[in-house]
């Protein structure tokens, strides 16, 4: 059974994404952006080794919430949170974001990574960078990160944005 350093699952959590989500944190990240608001998950050691299907369970329990890879760097462990993703998407119609410090042009050129990126929705790319924070800034902490539509980009063979729209189909029907 293939394991993740886990460091938290937060359930319920309207920050990573949008929506409500179920955000699994992971351990490992080597990138150690100055200014990361979650230093302790770069060691990938202060993470407890938890089964996939363990967190896929976890995840799936909930039928409302949506899901978010965070850490740490989820792309640190790619094949392992591959697993994850497939189980979700087999098992339910979850959307699934993932941060990284990561630029997708360089996760593209990776095999390993690049599994994970084919089954995730949404990227946020970039590492965090001090001097471009900015706390307006919709899901992402500085301004050379990017919601990234993976689906859309791999279609198009470059990055498209990710058009973000805070009202459901049916209220934009309504204001139209």
């Amino acid at each position: 059974m293939t394991k993740i350093s886990l460091l938290k699952i937060v359930e319920s959590t309207t920050v990573d994404g949008p929506g409500f989500r179920t955000s699994v944190y992971c351990a490992g990240c080597v990138n150690a952006c100055p200014g990361c608001h979650n230093p302790q998950s770069w060691d990938i050691m202060h993470g407890v080794m938890t089964d996939v299907e363990e967190i896929a369970n976890r995840i799936l329990a909930d039928d409302l919430c949506n899901v978010t890879f965070s850490g740490g760097d989820p792309m640190f462990q790619p094949l392992a949170f591959a697993e994850l993703a497939r189980i979700i998407k087999q098992r339910s119609n979850k959307d699934i974001w993932c941060y990284t410090g990561y630029t997708y042009e360089r996760i593209i050129k990776d095999a390993e990574k690049r599994q994970l990126l084919e089954l995730v929705d949404v990227l946020v790319d970039g590492p965090f960078v001090k001097s471009l924070a900015n706390e307006d800034l919709l899901f992402r902490g500085s301004s050379n990160q990017r919601l990234i539509d993976v689906k859309k980009s791999l279609e198009a063979g470059h990055v498209v944005l990710f058009e973000y729209n805070p009202f459901p189909e049916f209220v934009t029907h309504i204001l139209n």
